[in-house]
């Protein structure tokens, strides 16, 4: 739901867009939304979300920290989360699917974690993959369709890579700030965003006005 209010969003944003440049900030983080929510794992029944949703008490948090490595037949993300061995093993649910995952860990110091990353680089074994719990992580084991290297975990990151590649290529200096700016808003959560959209109306209406000259 979120990433379908993003989209529209965007898309609202793009209509009223008319540099070139802000355009195609805006038509890259939409087609990086359509992507995502292209690979969103199904929703589950509406009985099993509202049991699962009225048995999470407290606040949830989203875990947006860390740490990853491979082998030649798993990808292994590490989360760190003081005390989590302590929890019962049910209380640390991950789902997978052939491209996502969403880990959910409930009432950890009276809060609940959660985790999702959508459109992996490649696919995965939803039945070879699995999860460890360690003293204060989480171990999220993977397992490897192919033996084969991934570059990064997602083809959003893998596409974001490349066209930062390709900018930062560009012969002509003024295309800089832009370029960091794409990179901010691609990598940036909601808050992030919403601050660059912000400015750059700002920045628009002053232009306007004749209070700065800008040409972005």
């Amino acid at each position: 739901m979120a990433l379908q209010k993003d989209l529209e969003e965007v898309k609202k944003l793009l209509t009223n867009a008319t540099r070139k440049r802000v355009r195609d900030v805006l038509v890259a983080e939409k087609q990086k939304l359509e992507l995502e929510i292209k690979n969103q794992p199904p929703p589950k029944p509406k009985d099993v979300a509202e049991e699962e949703k009225s048995s999470l008490g407290g606040y949830t948090v989203k875990i947006n920290n860390y740490g990853w490595d491979q082998s030649d037949k798993f990808v292994k993300i590490y989360i760190s989360l003081n005390g989590v061995q302590k929890l019962p093993a049910e209380n640390v649910q991950v789902n997978f699917t052939e491209r996502s995952f969403d880990l959910l860990v409930k009432n950890l110091n009276g809060k609940n974690y959660t985790m999702t990353f959508n459109n992996l680089l490649k696919h995965i074994s939803v039945e070879g993959s699995s999860r460890k719990i360690k003293t204060d992580m989480v171990l999220v084991m993977c397992k490897k369709k192919r033996e084969e290297k991934w570059d990064c975990l997602t083809q959003v990151e893998k596409e974001s890579k490349e066209k930062e590649k390709a900018a930062y290529d560009t012969a002509d200096p003024s295309e800089g700030l832009m370029n960091i700016l794409k990179k901010m808003y691609a990598e940036g959560d909601d808050e992030m965003k919403r601050t660059i959209n912000k400015a750059w109306v700002e920045s628009r209406e002053k232009q306007y006005k004749g209070d700065i000259p800008m040409d972005i």
